[in-house]
């Protein structure tokens, strides 16, 4: 998905709900910050929302706008309907919104998850597609690690945060194991 995709979701969502103000919470969130955010970031055709002020109608966005509808078939990319718990967020997450209109939404405003927020999101959900995504957001230098280590150390639930501290290590062993290779070129260069 683009950021014209999303654009064009959070403009039909407003079509078919009337409402104006959007939540962005899936890995399309991404484009909110960075609309030109590396391709590996936007694979997904799927956007997370809901609207923020009637997060009920949700379930109307899914029927008008979801997976198989006439919308999807038309444009090969959809919107998923979700609901405000479907994330486990961090404390704060709303203050750091990344918020974004235009006139390709109509007025409609997109309020799309900071990339921290998103990066804790896919560490709670913890399955190895998030682990992937939270991976590329550091190699694309997207976050702050040490933003991300903060708000894991500051996870209300005990049972939470140890799980995602120890997803949070696969991603920091991942990462390092990645940037392993360009480190040792380095040093072979000094000598």
């Amino acid at each position: 998905m683009n950021r014209q995709e999303l654009e064009h979701i959070v403009r039909a969502a407003a079509g078919i709900t009337g409402e104006t103000e959007f939540i962005v919470i899936g890995s399309q969130s991404i484009l909110g910050k960075f609309p030109d955010a590396p391709r590996t970031l936007r694979q997904s055709m799927e956007a997370d929302i809901y609207p923020r002020a009637r997060p009920e109608l949700a379930e109307l966005i899914s029927g008008c706008l979801g997976e198989y509808s006439s919308f999807h078939s038309t444009f090969s990319y959809y919107a998923e309907g979700v609901a405000p718990d479907t994330a486990k967020l961090p404390a704060g997450w709303e203050d750091r919104l990344v918020r974004f209109s235009n006139e390709n939404t109509h007025g409609a405003v997109a309020c799309c998850l900071d990339p921290v927020d998103l990066a804790y999101a896919k560490l709670a959900a913890g399955r190895p597609k998030d682990i992937d995504f939270v991976v590329e957001l550091i190699r694309s230098y997207l976050i702050n690690p040490s933003a991300l280590t903060q708000l894991i150390k500051h996870a209300g639930d005990p049972a939470l945060k140890k799980t995602m501290t120890e997803r949070w290590q696969i991603v920091q062993t991942r990462t390092q194991v990645i940037e392993q290779p360009s480190q040792t070129i380095r040093r072979g260069m000094k000598m």
